[in-house]
């Protein structure tokens, strides 16, 4: 299988969650053998919204996403011009704060990175089984 690749870009703050979700679930169903188990698109989807939610929160309001498709993975990847890293916070359970998105990334995860731009800004990646 050969390596497939989407990235989606956005400077629109309004809805943008829902647009990742979207054009994650369009790249997940256009991929060919090996396809994605029913239950790994609902976890990629999740990630997606997570760190897209969590670039769009703390990270300045624009983000690039990036997925591809490799034999036995899918790579989400966000873009985002906050030099800050994630954090694993303890989760807010009256719901005012969150907490839960990157504790929820690294678990489904089978690896995370985080690369800092000299420039400023970071690409956080989450790499999940297919």
């Amino acid at each position: 299988m050969n390596t497939m690749r989407v990235n989606a870009t956005t400077i629109r703050p309004a809805a943008t969650v829902a647009d990742a979700r979207g054009r994650a679930r369009s790249f997940l169903g256009a991929l060919q053998e090996p396809s994605v188990a029913p239950d790994a698109v609902d976890t990629v989807i999740l990630v997606v919204s997570e760190l897209v939610t969590n670039a769009l929160r703390h990270g300045g309001g624009t983000y690039t996403l990036h997925l591809t498709a490799h034999p036995d993975l899918i790579e989400v990847a966000v873009d985002d011009p906050s030099p800050r890293a994630p954090r694993m916070r303890t989760p807010d359970l009256t719901g005012a704060t969150g907490g839960f998105g990157w504790h929820m990334v690294t678990h489904l995860a089978r690896t995370t990175a985080v690369i800092h731009w000299p420039s400023g800004g970071k690409t956080v990646s989450a790499f999940l089984s297919r």
